[in-house]
């Protein structure tokens, strides 16, 4: 299994990422979609927070199997990962994100609430080396990305008001391929980011209506 990474290895310098601990934060439809792509591409460490428990609506929209139900997100999405890498280093925090927890050089933000990435920011935006905040709405997703002067510049202006915000459920706007969508996203931004490419600070994409716009600040 030695060259498991050998057909990625331009693509995904392994000195660069080996230095790597990454967090994510909410493993929902695109947070365990990351998870599972990280322990692919090879993160040799990685911490897993939700507080959250399987339910049945989790099966479709965000890829858990039945035999998942009522367990932890983290304990299930930890059990795939170390079947995709079994000497993968994992940490799971079975909380909500605080202000007391460590977090690896690298996050992955998936959580669902502004309220709740304002306060993560807060918290990391100084501790972190590399940022990604994941957004989704049934067939819309967005990726923000904070690894350089710019992009923490522009990631807080993104962080607009609940009362600002379109409001409706979670549970209620999410699709499982618009999840691994959003999560191959974030992935390709790291990759940029460990191969010193330049890296897009802003995509929207709205699957229903084909349409991608890329920012860079």
């Amino acid at each position: 299994m030695d060259d498991r990474f050998s057909r990625q290895s331009d693509i995904v310098p392994r000195q660069r990422i080996t230095e790597c601990t990454a967090t994510v934060i909410g493993i929902g439809a695109i947070g365990r979609q990351v998870a599972l792509q990280l322990a692919a591409i090879g993160i040799p460490r990685i911490q897993l927070i939700d507080f959250d428990c399987v339910e049945i609506s989790n099966v479709a929209s965000q890829g858990y199997f039945e035999d998942d139900l009522e367990r932890k997100k983290i304990d299930a999405t930890a059990e795939i990962c170390w079947k995709i890498n079994s000497s993968l280093e994992i940490k799971l925090i079975p909380d909500r994100f605080k202000r007391s927890i460590v977090t690896g050089n690298t996050v992955f933000c998936c959580v669902d609430k502004i309220e709740t990435r304002k306060h993560i920011w807060d918290i990391v935006k100084d501790k972190v080396s590399f940022f990604c905040d994941g957004r989704m709405a049934a067939e819309v997703l967005r990726v923000i990305t904070a690894c350089d002067e710019k992009g923490r510049q522009y990631y807080p202006q993104t962080l607009f008001t609940a009362e600002e915000a379109h409001r409706g459920t979670c549970t209620a706007k999410s699709t499982i391929y618009c999840a691994n969508i959003a999560a191959g996203f974030m992935l390709a931004q790291f990759t940029k980011y460990l191969r010193l490419l330049l890296v897009d600070t802003d995509i929207q994409v709205n699957l229903l209506a084909s349409e991608l716009n890329v920012g860079n600040c």
